[in-house]
């Protein structure tokens, strides 16, 4: 009888032990809370909530925003989000749906810090990037972090052409990886570059400074012409690293399709910079030996430009006559006397082959020393102005 009276009064005990507990630690409106499923049934799933109140998921609660809650059955352990302390049945209201949207952003937290790449759709576009499902989340991909075989590459940075590029994407679901995640602004940034550079990484590890690849031009741009070589990589030729003369553009001696042999100058993360023309010698070092200064030669007009004409003396190097040089006292007399692809007489008037400069005057033209726009002295400020801009 004493021990009945003893195992009663300890059950007592723990039960009070369980309620301060719980009313202790009580779930507050909006937390998640565990508990294990004890029916299922039609509008409506119970839970168990640390075995002092059953709480109860029903109606618009019971869609699940994620894949967690879709087969749930009786004794499983799921985790839902406290809507209502005790509804009129006195049970605890609970919803899926909250905490299958708070679930599915630490998966995208967990994606990031792991760095996993996973599958997202494509759903819109707009000038900016790609907008993407990812899990049950929509997320945001910048136009910057696209891989180089979607990226856009428009001439002149057009941005309706851009979109036209970006629209033709949706629909298809690309790898990325998760690189920024706020579930209380909703932002989750995603990145299919991302994918790509660890995708290179072993790749590049074959490379260093110096090699030399063969590949095809991929394309053009104002900047630059990117070469398609090896396994799927995709160097930048900058236009200074095209020739040796200054081009306006690279399509003056380039075009898509083309075969070009370069050298890795640089490789920085993913990123491959190449060079063409330091695989031939710099004419430059040897212009003093076809040039001295007081020569007179014949050069083809080869651009026409405000502060005076580029001159091609031959197929490597390319001088400059200032406007002070030619006897003009202004552009437009400059244009009228000259003509592109027209050939004239000039004399060297200085050689500088570091800086990859050679000065000309039109043969048997005195320079004027008034001062004006054509004058000794500021012809040669103008020179060094311009000179410095055509660099």
């Amino acid at each position: 009888m004493k021990d009945e009276k003893d195992n009663a009064s300890q059950n007592s005990n723990s039960f009070a032990a369980l309620l301060k507990n719980f009313f202790t630690k009580a779930p507050q409106v909006d937390d998640l809370v565990k508990g294990k499923v004890i029916s299922v049934e039609s509008g409506a799933v119970r839970m168990d909530i640390d075995g002092m109140i059953t709480g109860v998921v029903r109606g618009p609660e019971l869609y699940a925003e994620s894949r967690e809650f879709s087969n749930i059955k009786v004794s499983d352990e799921v985790e839902a989000t406290v809507l209502e302390l005790e509804n009129e049945n006195g049970e605890m209201e609970l919803s899926f749906r909250a905490a299958g949207h708070r679930l599915v952003w630490s998966r995208m937290e967990k994606y990031k810090e792991d760095g996993l790449t996973i599958g997202a759709k494509v759903t819109q576009a707009n000038r900016g990037g790609l907008m993407m499902q990812v899990d049950s989340l929509s997320g945001f991909m910048p136009v910057s972090q696209l891989s180089p075989d979607n990226y856009p590459r428009v001439p002149g940075g057009d941005r309706n052409r851009i979109l036209e590029h970006l629209q033709k994407l949706i629909g298809r679901e690309l790898q990325v990886k998760v690189i920024d995640v706020n579930d209380k602004e909703e932002k989750l940034i995603v990145s299919e570059k991302a994918v790509w550079e660890d995708d290179q990484k072993a790749v590049l590890d074959s490379y260093k400074v110096g090699d030399t690849v063969e590949g095809e031009v991929s394309a053009l741009t104002s900047f630059g012409a990117f070469i398609k070589f090896g396994e799927g990589l995709e160097g930048l030729v900058h236009i200074s690293e095209i020739v040796w003369q200054r081009i306006d553009h690279p399509k003056d001696v380039l075009k898509v399709g083309d075969r070009v042999k370069a050298q890795v100058i640089d490789i920085n993360k993913s990123k491959i910079y190449l060079s063409i023309k330091r695989l031939v010698d710099d004419p430059w070092k040897t212009v003093k030996d076809k040039y001295k200064v007081g020569q007179e030669v014949e050069g083809e007009i080869h651009k026409i430009e405000a502060f005076g004409l580029m001159i091609k003396l031959d197929n490597d190097i390319h001088g400059l006559a200032h406007i002070s040089e030619l006897g003009a006292r202004d552009p437009k007399e400059l244009r009228d006397r000259f003509k592109i692809g027209q050939k004239e007489k000039f004399e060297v008037i200085s050689v500088e082959p570091s800086e990859h400069r050679l000065g000309l005057k039109l043969a048997g033209t005195a320079k004027e020393k008034n001062g004006g726009c054509g004058g000794e002295k500021g012809g040669k400020i103008e020179e060094k102005v311009e000179e410095k801009k055509e660099e």
